[in-house]
């Protein structure tokens, strides 16, 4: 086995990878965490330095501007392929299966060329995170990935969960159950900011009276309510909220149907599955997994 970087662990630093408007960057730093955040969309970076400026002047911030990618493609000054999304900005992504899903979805994109982070090397220059927040359109598993390297996790982790096929999914669990998460969250995203809210007094941080705009990330680690499942249990969940994205998701085979009554149909299913998930569905999740070595209460 070859030997794990030897990194310490920052409980007061939160990595924002895919910072996009500084949404959750701001809330974190409001809490009184550092950040480390990540943009590759040039104009989002831009927008970022300017609304967090006094934050950076004070050096509690440092944002990343590049794109993250498979560690076998960096190299010294590497570029990489982007799609920046001319209609929906936080669709921005490196990957082409994801642009040509955002063309099917009536959006259009502009191919720019961006600078290649070096993940490896931003997290023993700034130490492991307390909380890792990842959304980068179909790469956040390279940054879960990149973790094997090291000695020290994250306490909490959160990702985007994949849409695609219910393997893939599984395949993102038990990456982090290797990693040694053991207990997780699927949050729907869309309803943040009409279902969440800081509770008082904080578990994580300061408290702050935050209204989440649309697009935030959320609550985070111990705040995020709710109970925390084991793999199996987490899984379970998945399959029936991978359903409805089968069904009546982006690529859904009812989204496909013309004939008449089809709409009807699709509603019946849309009722049925929230009735059965006890949330929006298809919806769009993030999975949070929090680490064993967290004192936190059995599962």
């Amino acid at each position: 086995m070859n030997k794990l970087y030897d990194t310490p662990k920052c409980k007061d630093l939160i990595y924002d990878i895919g910072m996009h408007k500084g949404e959750d960057s701001i809330f974190y730093l409001q809490k009184g965490f550092r950040v480390t955040a990540f943009e590759a969309d040039p104009d989002l970076a831009r927008l970022c330095r300017n609304r967090l400026k006094e934050y950076i002047d004070r050096g509690e911030v440092t944002i990343v501007e590049g794109a993250i990618t498979n560690l076998d493609s960096i190299e010294t000054g590497q570029k990489v392929q982007f799609y920046k999304n001319l209609d929906d900005s936080v669709w921005g992504t490196i990957c082409v299966d994801w642009a040509e899903r955002n063309t099917r979805l009536c959006t259009s994109s502009k191919l720019l060329e961006v600078n290649v982070i070096d993940f490896v090397s931003i997290l023993q220059q700034h130490g492991i995170p307390y909380y890792m927040k990842i959304d980068i359109e179909g790469v956040d598993m390279v940054c879960v990935n990149v973790l094997k390297l090291f000695r020290e996790r994250p306490d909490y982790i959160s990702i985007e969960s994949s849409k695609t096929r219910f393997t893939n999914i599984k395949r993102e669990i038990d990456a982090l159950v290797e990693l040694g998460y053991d207990s997780f969250q699927a949050v729907e995203q869309s309803s943040i900011p009409y279902s969440q809210s800081p509770p008082y007094p904080a578990k994580e941080g300061s408290y702050v009276d935050q209204a989440f705009e649309f697009g935030s990330s959320g609550l985070f680690g111990s705040e995020i309510g709710g109970r925390w499942k084991s793999k199996r249990e987490i899984l379970r969940q998945y399959r029936v909220i991978f359903l409805a994205y089968y069904l009546i998701g982006d690529d859904g085979i009812m989204n496909q149907w013309k004939f008449r009554g089809s709409s009807t149909i699709r509603a019946l299913t849309n009722s049925f599955l929230k009735l059965l998930t006890k949330t929006t569905v298809p919806g769009w999740y993030d999975t949070h997994a929090r680490h064993s070595s967290v004192d936190a209460g059995k599962v």
